[in-house]
């Protein structure tokens, strides 16, 4: 069994864009053909019903059929769900659905119906937990405002409640704190425009957003980065870092899309309370975007 096997986590895992109709209803069908070029073009798998795949406006059906439509198209093996909810008892349950579709692992922020404090912050990962299916925690203290940091990290370990990190908070200093209090502990890249220095900081994985427009520029950067080819990975990464760092920004999901428009993917409109691009922003994104075209990149 290989260590991407063992741990599922590990590689580049693309946390996917969702294709909706022009009614705003969810495409399977292209998601399904979505998933399944992400892997032919060298990603490791895919992240359904994350922040990117908007699933707070997915009706529970609709997010139980996202889960079952990127497993039939790559295999149970290769998608890691997002099973965050405000209870922890809804949590667990899309963490079990996630297992029973065949997923290995499953990614959870912690509460974030309000700020809660670290005896919450256990108990809900260890509720979840009790579903039987690894835990990747996802600490992204700009939108929850509940910080995991390393040392409450550690203790999650510890306790055998999570398995890896996704790391949000762009404090790439905490990856060196981390691996001295949790060295099994496996760190993922979390936020696309600090890639290169948590790959120096050793990462295994990285939760990408970008390679929903670009996989293989995406893909090749980094595993330059976590090889140690820091020539072939600086140049790509100041190319790319123009579009890296909208993955860092409110408009992540509508930049995303647009970038998947422009080099023919299908981005599209997002669900509300989501709002187009400003014109200025539509502007930097789509300038970017077809600068990395025309250098090779898409």
């Amino acid at each position: 069994m290989t260590a991407t096997e063992n741990r599922p986590w590990r590689g580049v895992l693309v946390a996917t864009a969702l294709p909706l109709n022009d009614d705003l209803s969810v495409d399977h069908g292209r998601f399904a053909e979505h998933c399944a070029w992400l892997v032919e073009n060298g990603c490791d798998g895919v992240v359904p019903n994350g922040s990117l795949g908007e699933y707070q406006v997915l009706t529970p059906e609709e997010r139980a059929k996202v889960v079952e439509t990127a497993v039939a198209a790559i295999g149970g093996a290769r998608v890691m769900p997002g099973v965050a909810a405000y209870g922890s008892g809804e949590a667990r349950r899309w963490a079990e659905q996630a297992r029973d579709a065949g997923c290995r692992a499953v990614m959870l922020l912690p509460p974030n119906a309000y700020r809660a404090d670290e005896r919450s912050v256990l108990a809900h990962y260890a509720e979840v937990a009790e579903a039987g299916v690894p835990v990747v925690a996802y600490n992204n203290p700009i939108d929850t405002k509940v910080d995991l940091v390393p040392g409450l990290l550690a203790k999650l370990h510890g306790e055998g409640y999570i398995h890896a990190v996704k790391e949000f908070s762009g404090d790439v200093r905490r990856a060196y704190q981390l691996a001295e209090l949790a060295p099994e502990l496996d760190l993922l890249i979390g936020a696309d425009d600090v890639l290169l220095e948590l790959a120096i900081a050793g990462a295994k994985g990285w939760v990408a957003g970008y390679p929903n427009a670009l996989p293989k520029s995406t893909v090749e950067l980094y595993r330059a980065a976590v090889g140690g080819d820091l020539g072939t990975a600086r140049e790509l990464y100041e190319q790319l870092h123009p579009l890296l760092r909208w993955d860092s920004k409110v408009e992540f999901v509508q930049a995303i899309k647009l970038s998947m428009d422009i080099v023919g993917r299908h981005g599209g409109r997002c669900r509300p309370p989501r709002v187009p691009l400003l014109p200025e922003q539509e502007a930097a994104v789509r300038a970017a975007t077809e600068k990395a075209v025309a250098a090779g990149l898409a």
